[in-house]
This record gives C-alpha cells, sequence and structure tokens, in this order.
C-alpha cells in the first residue's frame, strides 16, 4: 500500500444567522430552521466531531437544526453495532429476501401493507425474557420414565376429584409463565371459562386450555426445578457419561450475519451482489495503517440483482462510525423492504470494519425525528442513543423517550449543572482563511473594521466546538 499522507486542513464557508424553509416532514411553511456552511474540503475526523454535535451533510452542504425552534426537532441517533440484535420485523426482512433470492417468492397482498421501514413494536425487549422462559419450558421437558408414570397417575386422582366437584374453571395460562424460574410452589389460579366458539367467544384471543393438560405442565416445570440437579447427579453416579443426559436445545438466536449471508441453492431464482466505490463527497479519503481497509472516506454501495442495479447506498466511513447517508433504489423492488434491508446489512459491515479497527464501533442513522411518527421507525435499531442538543453527551434512547413524549424539544442531559465541555472557549485559536493564507482569529481581527464580523465568527465558534474551530479553516472574505 503506498504510504499515508494526512490530509489538507477542513476548509469551510459559514452562513450566518438561520435558515428558514418548509418542513419536509410537518409541511409548515418556515417551520424548519437550521444553521448552515458549505464545506469545500472536509477531513473524516472533522466531521466526526461535527456530527457528535448535532451537525449532518447533504451533499456539501452540513447543516445544524435550531433544536429549541425548528418545528420538528431532529436529534443525532447512532445504534450499537457489536450488541445488535435483529427484531421479529427485521428477520423478517431478511427472510423474505432468501426466499426471494432462492425461489422467486413474492410476499403475497400489496407491498404497502408492510412499509419500507418497519414498526416501532418490535423494538421492544419486554417479550423476549417471557420468549426464553417458554423455550426453556418447552426444550426441557425429557424427564425420566418414573416420572412421567407419577406425574400421570397423580394427574389421574386429581381429575376424578375434579369431575366429582364439577368444576369448569380453567387455569390462565399465564400463572405458569409467571411462575418459571421463580423457585416459587405453584398455586392454581383459576378465570371464569368463556363461551364456546358460536357463542359470543372472541376468536381473536388463543383458545383456553384444559385444566388438565395446564396441571400436568405445572407439576412438570416444578418437578424439572426440583429434580434436575439430582439427575445430573445421579447420571455420574451410575458411571453413564453426561453426553447420555438429555440435552437441552439451544436457544441462541441466529445472528444478523448468519440471516443476511446464509447460503442459497445452486440453482437459486435470483443472484444478489454487492459493490463498493469511493465516491465524489466534501469528505477527503484517507488511507491510514491502523485504518479499515477500504480506507475512510464517502462511499457508493451498490446493490446489483441478476445484472441490473436495484439500490444505492451513500455511506460515511469515518474514525468511529458508519454515517448512513442516504439510500435511493428502483420502487419497483419496493416490496423487498430495501430500507430495512440495507440499514440491517451496514450495521454488519460496521461489525465488519471493527474487527479491523477497533475504535469504529457505532452506526449513524442521522436523526431521529419523534415529533414525526413515520420518522420514528429509526428507534428500534437497538441498543442506540440520543445525542443531547445542549451538552452533546449521548443518552440511552429509552431513557429519553418518556420526555420526548411529553415535549417535542428535550434536554436528555439530567444533570442541570452540566455544560457543554466542548463549547469555544479561546477565540483567538480559531482559524481562518483569509487572501489565500491560513492564520488564527487573533491576528485576523487586528485587520478587520467590520464590528459584526467578530458577532457572526463567535457563532459559528459555538456551533462547531473549540476543538473544530482550531482544526478547520473558516474562509472570510
Amino acid at each position: 500500500m503506498a504510504s499515508w499522507s494526512a490530509p489538507s486542513p477542513s476548509l469551510v464557508e459559514y452562513f450566518e444567522g438561520q435558515t428558514s424553509f418548509q418542513c419536509g416532514y410537518c409541511k409548515s411553511n418556515f417551520g424548519s430552521r437550521s444553521h448552515g456552511m458549505w464545506a469545500h474540503s472536509m477531513t473524516v475526523q472533522d466531521y466526526q466531531d461535527l456530527i457528535d454535535r448535532g451537525w449532518r451533510r447533504s451533499g456539501k452542504y452540513v447543516y445544524k437544526p435550531v433544536m429549541n425552534q425548528t418545528c420538528c426537532p431532529q436529534y443525532t441517533i447512532r445504534c450499537h453495532p457489536l450488541q445488535f440484535q435483529p427484531s421479529k420485523s427485521h428477520k423478517k426482512v431478511l427472510k423474505k429476501m432468501l426466499k426471494f433470492l432462492a425461489k422467486g417468492e413474492i410476499s403475497k397482498g400489496n407491498c404497502e401493507d408492510e412499509p419500507m421501514d418497519s414498526t416501532m413494536e418490535d423494538a421492544v425487549d419486554g417479550d423476549f425474557a417471557l420468549m426464553n422462559k417458554l423455550d426453556i419450558k418447552c426444550d426441557l421437558k425429557t424427564l425420566s420414565s418414573d416420572l412421567k408414570v407419577s406425574i400421570e397417575s397423580e394427574e389421574k386422582e386429581k381429575e376424578k376429584s375434579l369431575k366429582k366437584e364439577g368444576s369448569k374453571d380453567l387455569i390462565h395460562p399465564q400463572a405458569i409463565e409467571e411462575k418459571l424460574g421463580s423457585g416459587e410452589p405453584s398455586h392454581s389460579i383459576k378465570v371464569h371459562v368463556g363461551p364456546k366458539p358460536g357463542k359470543g367467544a372472541d376468536l381473536s384471543k388463543p383458545p383456553c386450555r384444559k385444566a388438565k393438560e395446564m396441571r400436568k405442565e405445572r407439576k412438570r416445570l416444578k418437578l424439572m426445578q426440583q429434580s434436575s440437579a439430582g439427575a445430573f447427579e445421579g447420571f455420574q453416579a451410575q458411571g453413564q457419561p453426561v453426553s447420555l443426559l438429555p440435552k437441552a436445545k439451544s436457544n441462541q438466536p441466529k445472528s444478523l450475519e448468519d440471516l443476511i449471508f446464509e447460503s442459497l441453492p445452486e440453482d437459486a431464482s435470483h443472484k444478489l451482489e454487492f459493490t463498493r466505490f469511493l465516491c465524489n463527497s466534501p469528505l477527503e479519503a484517507e488511507h491510514p495503517a491502523n485504518g479499515p481497509e477500504c480506507g475512510y472516506g464517502s462511499f457508493h454501495q451498490q446493490y446489483w440483482l441478476d445484472g441490473k442495479i436495484i439500490a444505492v447506498g451513500v455511506i460515511d466511513i469515518l474514525p468511529y462510525c458508519v454515517s448512513s447517508v442516504y439510500l435511493y433504489y428502483d420502487p419497483d423492488y419496493s416490496f423487498l423492504s430495501l430500507g430495512v434491508y440495507s440499514a440491517l446489512r451496514e450495521i454488519a459491515f460496521t461489525r465488519q470494519l471493527h474487527e479491523k479497527t477497533s475504535q469504529l464501533s457505532y452506526y449513524y442513522m442521522g436523526f431521529y425525528i419523534h415529533s414525526c411518527p413515520k420518522m420514528r421507525y429509526k428507534g428500534q435499531y437497538r441498543p442506540s442513543d440520543l445525542l443531547c442538543p445542549e451538552t452533546y453527551v449521548w443518552v440511552p434512547i429509552e431513557q429519553c423517550l418518556p420526555s420526548l413524549d411529553n415535549s417535542k424539544y428535550c434536554r436528555f442531559n439530567q444533570d442541570p449543572q452540566a455544560e457543554d465541555e466542548g463549547r469555544s472557549k479561546e477565540l483567538d485559536r480559531l482559524r481562518v482563511f483569509h487572501r489565500r493564507s491560513a492564520m488564527p482569529y487573533g491576528v485576523y481581527k487586528n485587520h478587520q473594521e467590520d464590528p459584526s464580523e467578530e458577532a457572526v465568527v463567535l457563532e459559528y465558534a459555538n456551533l462547531v466546538g473549540q476543538k473544530c474551530s482550531e482544526t478547520m479553516l473558516l474562509f472570510r472574505h
């Protein structure tokens, strides 16, 4: 590889004041407000520092929403790819793609029934623990024959007594799930028997289960908890190898890579390929020895289906993250949910880059807009953080959502004394590019007579922070 030389400094032209225009989310006239600057050139480190202060680029235009004034506040959001687990809806999209590639199957129904960006419901992790409990209950049902006989005989006796009592009460399935793994004795929870089908029954609910079945499962679980350790020791005492013990099925979910890179049959109906190219942007390409093999910069990720390009994703590879810029795609293939699919591939790509460059460990998804329901989908890629718009620290999204439900603009940092640690503190150290020369602002201001000049420079410095004000060159006429 050719020797790497340090890039030239960033050169930006700041547009003083605020820009107001029609909001693309709520459609209010002149409700969207932001600060902006034109990046003639920019290093990847400077852009990393800028997006960590709420900035974002669109081509060479770099902008920062005025969060406490704009109609739809836009919070920078980042995902933790190393801890990411695909949700049910994510898996559905990946399996849909695999079925299409393998067999040419297209999901039934109108593709509009499933939005390009799937819903927030599957992001909730509350059901995951319950799923694990139910898996344990089903997988560890293999007991010794003696235990099974004792259970069946006891159930027969209880069934006879139950018939004598004439009880028609049933045990609610939730009773078992609440007791799993608790170590507490299981007590029957009785509920009123609902009407039979055809007599006002709610067919949208799961059918009730018989008391006998519920008691048998409860007893099985209780005995399993009490005797699992004893059964293990008993097998060893008899000289039986541990491998002969009943084995529980693995509850480990498939990884993102398992779902994406699942092998296809030789006679697959379609072939999906990917190519990646450096693309034109203000970011200067860099190839340091300790960086990723592809280097840093802006890239086009092209999606080719049977030799035809169907989508292109634009990403920025930065020192600490992969930043998703945008995706455009052929609408004829919207049934493949390419927006979700490309995001999952980019998360997997970030994990791949992390193996070579350990500090590159985040996936930035642009802005999260809670006040626009259609833009909340980004919150389902978890774990993820939102950037505090006042102190520029990252806060887990779960802690931010209750505040956002009450107010569209929020300070996420709960410490009232906390300040912006990266704010501009020494204006004279800011770097200026004037008459083809770079100089500190402390030198430049001595030759200026315009009293409004310092106010503009100070506004810029506060927005970009002290670090970027010293590394970037601010173009002045």
